[in-house]
């Protein structure tokens, strides 16, 4: 692993440090500075000539400032001559853009790949894309890997009876249903909602049996939690006895933390992709963060030698791992 070069930029600067432990590499020096007027200035403090540079970054809020970081960062490397650059990025902000929902509405993540390309990146590596179908949006070799696994593998490892894994719309039921095939003896059940505008749900039912069986709502992202509320409402009253939820990404805006604390969910389980202080979750105690660096360090390891990228999974098939990933 001495040709490769690991950056990280201002938002996942711990997990890229996790990452470079795993690969017994030094983090690269790179310096993120801003002008008075708030341009954003990028510049590598070391050598990358003839590297395989990997920036790490999720572009999480200011999803902005996060994204221009990434794209000058890209800028510089190329004009530095790095051999070839592929992008991290473990939440990949404007996912929910993904669709013509109504007339006139833009298709932003297809634009923010856009702009990915044009800045010069060679390959980009995402987890748990809100819309598979954003792959799709890259000309260039993109990868999308999932904490479905990882999440299956420490609900195994809490050995849960008469389990119902719960998809809170339609859209994740392959979600649910990926996770359910990770815990044995356990079903899924689908939540109906109609959502009117962003953040906002009008109604929803319940297509499945949960009564007394503990549930857990599977999800890629929660965002300000209001929809949550509402599932765990629901699923309580159809009678489920023990609630935990479990998302890729912990967006968390608003007072959406605060909700979790109260909700009475049993534990909340997110991973690392978006980075919380250790204050923030002091103030959540039900919440429980799965690291996915060793998930993104043998990626990377497998993508600078050449070897399959599926072959990662095989960590989370075996319970032996448990120390290791959790």
């Amino acid at each position: 692993m001495d040709n490769i070069v690991i950056f990280s930029l201002s938002s996942s600067k711990e997990l890229a440090k996790e990452i470079a432990g795993f690969l017994g590499v030094e983090k690269g020096e790179i310096a993120v500075t801003r002008f008075a007027d708030g341009e954003i200035l990028v510049e590598p403090q070391q050598s990358v000539r003839g590297k395989h540079v990997f920036i790490i970054q999720s572009t999480c809020d200011p999803v902005n400032d996060t994204l221009m970081e990434v794209l000058i960062c890209l800028d510089a490397c190329r004009r530095a001559s790095c051999r070839e650059v592929t992008c991290v990025i473990p939440y990949y902000g404007y996912a929910r853009q993904d669709r013509k929902a109504r007339a006139r509405q833009p298709i932003t993540a297809r634009l923010v790949a856009d702009l990915i390309q044009a800045a010069g990146a060679d390959r980009v590596v995402a987890v748990d894309l809100h819309a598979p179908q954003i792959q799709g949006y890259f000309k260039i070799p993109s990868d999308n890997l999932t904490a479905v696994d990882m999440i299956g593998q420490y609900f195994r490892n809490q050995k849960m009876h008469d389990v119902v894994v719960v998809s809170p719309d339609h859209g994740g039921a392959i979600r649910a249903r990926n996770l359910a095939n990770s815990i044995p003896n356990s079903t899924i059940a689908i939540i109906d909602k109609r959502r009117v505008k962003p953040n906002l749900v009008e109604a929803m039912s319940l297509i499945g049996d949960v009564k007394g069986k503990d549930c857990i709502i599977i999800d890629d992202l929660v965002d300000t939690g209001g929809s949550l509320l509402g599932c765990i409402k629901l699923l309580k009253e159809y009678g489920a006895l023990d609630i935990y939820c479990a998302a890729t990404h912990g967006v968390f805006s608003k007072n959406a933390m605060q909700k979790i604390a109260e909700s009475g969910v049993k534990e909340f389980v997110i991973t690392n992709s978006i980075e919380r202080s250790e204050e923030e979750l002091a103030k959540v105690p039900n919440v429980k963060v799965l690291s996915i660096a060793l998930l993104l360090a043998k990626s990377i390891e497998s993508i600078a030698t050449n070897t399959p990228i599926s072959n990662v999974y095989k960590l989370f098939h075996s319970d032996e791992e448990e120390e290791v990933l959790i």
